[in-house]
């Protein structure tokens, strides 16, 4: 099984599948910013043939410093926030938008998929999104996943990509 050997779910790869054909009906392009995610939402819209023709690509800014660099994050954002909250993924969605003209669409996710990292605050678990529209509103939200790190990137691969699929439903 070749989807087994990418390391993709039936479920993220339906669920990418519909966001490509959402994305293709309403003739629009999606770009991702992502952190904890280490490019998996963007390798999992890639995985169908034929994807470019509305996936522009991702980013991957695992540390505060590409995150700065690459997306515009704000050193003051990390500094009161940190990497991982509403402000710093709506930030970096934004950005990735900036930073790629033809998308029109943009999720980025910054998370703590464990084992350790995690406080009282911001526990092991923990995964901030944000879907971004160019000329509309930028939406943050947060989930708390729970099992070991490859089940938490899994978990949000999937809720980043269903994110996305209800932000076009509702255009």
């Amino acid at each position: 099984m070749r989807e087994q050997a990418e390391g993709f779910t039936p479920a993220v790869l339906a669920e990418a599948g519909r966001v490509l054909a959402l994305l293709r009906a309403a003739e629009l392009r999606v770009v991702t910013a992502e952190s904890c995610t280490g490019g998996l939402v963007a390798g999992a819209l890639t995985h169908f043939a034929g994807s470019s023709d509305v996936t522009e690509g991702g980013f991957v800014t695992y540390s505060n410093s590409m995150k700065q660099a690459v997306l515009g994050v704000r050193a003051s954002t990390l500094a009161a926030h940190g990497a991982v909250s509403a402000q710093t993924v709506e930030q970096m969605a934004e950005g990735a938008l900036n930073a790629c003209s033809n998308a029109a669409v943009a999720v980025s996710i910054s998370g703590i998929a464990g084992p350790g990292g995690g406080s009282v605050d911001k526990p092991v678990g923990l995964v901030w999104f944000a879907t971004a529209l160019r000329g509309g509103p930028t939406r943050a939200d947060q989930q708390i996943f729970s099992g070991d790190r490859a089940q938490v990137r899994e978990q949000a691969v999937l809720q980043a990509l269903r994110l996305v699929s209800a932000r076009l439903v509702h255009l």
